[in-house]
């Protein structure tokens, strides 16, 4: 979105006219509302940003639920905004460590900044962009003088006021812009890791990173919390000073819907043990894989590495775990085409679920190989044991909390 575009938005016939004409699902409701409000004699800045933002609430319904129908966006701000689910328990952290005010630095269109004013904390939000700062200040307006947005740098901003005082912070890992960017390398973030860093070291700061970011390069004082929500590693936050937890340097927080269950550790934890495949097999969620916490979750359950370079579990007791998706095994096969067909027949599956770890093979090219002709369905497991490629055929175990 251009500033022209927010400008002819930001009236009371744009906002009026954006509320009237709702989400928009498809590319070819856009083509017909565009046609239909400029035979209506609306401006062509106008009907861009009006019908961009009736697309974006769609959208964004997802990641903000019924919040989105009120709320303005810009595509990439969409794209790089916190989960509102999610966002609420940076909240919460902030609220349990006593915090009553805290400065977003790089707040965007203002995901987070939404949940910690929505738990009571003064807010001051900050953006170096014109657009996504004026689009942040129209989020947050719900909450008056309690949420003050700023158009400045990070680095620029004024962080004194009011309060115990915290910082969150989501550097920006992509190029500037509101719709087409790219990833940049960790050098490249705004701000810099290095001040960022530096400033965690001085005030209670969160500081939200991509999942698979260098475990090498993240402070060593600093708490290190990988999040999953409903089965996606979404984000990568390091906690410092009062937000970080005694003792616990590794966490991995597993979200689905509304519930979560967090697992916590000094550091990483030791490996199980490989053993030969049991009756069952565990898939650990993303969250503690990254996290290096798998073998914590093996021993919670009995269970070994299927192979020491793969991320499965294995066990005979009869025991699954909300940081893990548990398998009974029925067979254990070759994994070619030919044989698993043959086991695939035999059972009647005509419904299948492919999963893959430690094989070069993508699931819906090898599902064309496949012969699937039944009313039964089942999962089927691609993986290295040892140095033989195998297919396990099972069953899901229902979830676990």
């Amino acid at each position: 979105m251009e500033m022209s575009e927010l400008r002819a938005l930001l009236t009371p016939e744009g906002l009026e006219l954006l509320d009237a004409l709702g989400p928009i699902d498809s590319v070819a409701e856009v083509a017909t509302a565009v046609s239909r409000l400029r035979a209506a004699g609306h401006s062509p800045d106008l009907v861009s940003a009006v019908v961009g933002q009736a697309r974006l609430r769609a959208k964004a319904e997802a990641k903000f639920g019924e919040f989105a129908g009120r709320m303005l966006f810009t595509r990439a701000g969409l794209e790089q905004a916190t989960r509102l689910g999610v966002a609420a328990r940076h909240a919460q952290r902030m609220r349990a460590a006593g915090i009553t005010s805290v400065a977003d630095l790089g707040c965007g269109i203002g995901g987070d900044a939404l949940a910690f004013a929505g738990a009571g904390l003064d807010v001051l939000a900050v953006d170096a962009d014109e657009v996504t700062a004026a689009i942040a200040a129209y989020n947050l307006a719900p909450f008056g003088a309690n949420a003050a947005v700023v158009h400045a740098t990070a680095e620029g901003a004024d962080l004194g006021g009011p309060g115990n005082r915290a910082v969150w912070m989501d550097p920006a890992r992509r190029t500037s812009g509101h719709s087409e960017t790219r990833r940049v390398s960790a050098d490249d973030y705004s701000p810099s890791l290095d001040w960022a860093f530096d400033l965690a070291a001085r005030i209670p700061t969160g500081i939200k990173l991509g999942p698979g970011h260098d475990r090498d390069a993240l402070p060593a004082d600093a708490e290190a919390q990988w999040v999953s929500a409903d089965g996606s590693v979404v984000e990568l936050v390091l906690w410092t000073g009062a937000l970080a937890r005694e003792g616990v340097r590794r966490a991995a927080l597993v979200i689905r819907g509304e519930r979560s269950h967090e697992l916590t550790a000094g550091a990483d934890a030791e490996d199980a043990p490989v053993r030969e495949l049991g009756a069952f097999v565990h898939e650990p969620d993303g969250a503690v894989i990254r996290a290096r916490l798998i073998g914590d979750v093996a021993r919670t359950l009995d269970a070994g590495m299927v192979d020491e370079r793969i991320a499965y579990l294995t066990s005979d007791a009869a025991l699954t775990s909300p940081f893990v998706q548990s398998f009974r095994v029925r067979e254990i096969m070759p994994a070619n085409p030919k044989a698993i067909s043959a086991v695939l027949k035999a059972h009647r599956i005509g419904t299948l679920e492919i999963k893959k770890r430690g094989m070069d093979v993508d699931p819906a090219a090898f599902r064309k190989k496949l012969t699937l002709k039944g009313d039964q369905s089942a999962t089927l497991i691609l993986t290295r044991i040892g140095d033989q490629r195998r297919a396990i055929l099972a069953d899901r175990v229902p979830a676990a909390g």
